[in-house]
């Protein structure tokens, strides 16, 4: 009895994702260097973006450090301008009427002054380097939030004697490493003790490039008039829009228009505002990278089609299907996206982390970004990959034998 047979033909094996990843894999391993170029092409698009987000992100986290600790809860009282034009004064109560708002925490001032404020008494009176010269109360670090890097804060023992506390930037112009009584600068014509040196500020920043003296030494040795020229306001965190609502009639009760009240955080904000539109742009900067990455990725493919059409014939001719080859290029392609999304994730993060300790601010990478990165990869090799991986599977099997 013969046995009978069918004209179906033997069906493809089937390949597993294992298989699949390991037929991809060595695509890319032949053509190492093409690799890496086009990879690289992926990696730069995607550390830019991230390390603009991761930058961003830091920045914004160590405004926010920054702001817990000074509080958003100061405002600042200026003179402004009267009808006629001229600079306007604040009056010499402004500080004890501010003082009696019962939602005021804290309040002190500053007054300027005509003085100058050299390293010796042999520089000329022209080079005085922006310092300015200001008379302040002996309660103005508790109200601003006020830190000293070396000596002391004026007290009520030295503040009516030629005792200064110097800013930062007045400290670093004037070359004071450290405090004590054989520390002096010439200031107003006469030696005064440099007694302490504050740290930096974010939100009273005129007090960094300023030397400050007592209320009442600057009455007694610089002629200083009394009157403030800052008054600056810790009010409750549940009151702070009231109590600005209110600080120009207190201060100047019979001139109210004449005074300019701010809130230093506002200042701070804008800036991150401003930055933040900066990073928008470096983004979309990051996206055109990204996206000559993928026309690098779909010019490797294409180029790696014509070039292994014989190898593409030969599997169709021992039953690779249509579906095989393309799922065989898609593969190469996504993972040539991969080795670039990585990559350029991986440089995202060490640019932010470099450039944030080059600034002093913690470093952080949303983990949404470095996800994002990644994702938009995977979606531009698909993309670029998909014409050469259809085109591929679309040969022939004798044409591309043919062409060997």
């Amino acid at each position: 009895m013969k046995a009978r047979t069918t004209g179906t033909a033997p069906r493809a094996a089937r390949m597993s994702p294992a298989d699949m990843l390991r037929v991809g894999g060595a695509g890319l391993r032949s053509r190492p260097m093409r690799v890496f170029l086009s990879a690289l092409g992926i990696a730069i698009g995607i550390a830019a973006m991230v390390g603009v987000v991761g930058i961003s992100t830091s920045s914004r986290e160590d405004l926010n450090r920054k702001l817990d600790a000074l509080g958003t809860n100061l405002l600042t009282v200026s003179p402004g301008q009267s009808f006629s034009g001229e600079e306007a004064r604040l009056p010499k109560s402004a500080v004890q009427m501010i003082g009696r708002m019962p939602q005021v925490e804290s309040v002190s001032a500053v007054g300027k002054t005509d003085a100058k404020v050299f390293r010796t008494d042999r520089v000329p009176e022209e080079e005085t380097g922006g310092i300015a010269v200001l008379a302040a109360r002996t309660d103005l670090p508790r109200t601003v939030g006020a830190r000293l890097t070396a000596g002391r804060w004026l007290n009520a023992a030295n503040s009516r004697y030629p005792a200064v506390v110097l800013g930062p930037k007045a400290a670093d112009h004037l070359g004071i490493r450290t405090t004590g009584r054989d520390t002096q600068v010439w200031l107003g014509g006469r030696w005064f003790t440099v007694v302490g040196v504050l740290a930096p500020n974010e939100l009273a920043p005129d007090l960094d490039a300023s030397a400050l003296v007592g209320w009442g030494a600057a009455a007694r040795y610089l002629d200083f008039d009394g009157y403030p020229t800052t008054v600056h306001t810790r009010a409750e965190e549940s009151a702070v829009g009231r109590v600005q609502e209110l600080l120009g009639a207190t201060a100047n009760p019979e001139s109210p228009n004449e005074v300019t009240v701010s809130r230093p955080s506002d200042a701070l904000a804008a800036k991150e505002a401003s930055d933040d539109a900066l990073s928008g742009l470096l983004l979309g900067l990051g996206a055109v990278a990204l996206l000559v990455g993928g026309v690098g990725v779909a010019n490797t493919m294409v180029i790696s089609v014509l070039e292994r059409r014989a190898e593409i014939g030969l599997r169709r001719a021992l039953g690779a299907t249509r579906g095989q080859i393309r799922g065989q290029f898609l593969c190469e392609s996504q993972l040539l996206s991969a080795l670039g999304g990585i990559g350029g994730v991986l440089l995202g993060i060490a640019v932010t982390t470099g450039y944030a300790a080059y600034q002093g601010w913690p470093s952080v990478v949303p983990l949404w970004a470095m996800a994002g990165g990644v994702t938009a990869t995977l979606v531009i090799g698909g993309l670029a990959g998909f014409y050469p991986a259809v085109r591929a599977a679309r040969l022939p099997p004798t044409d591309a034998l043919a062409a060997t």
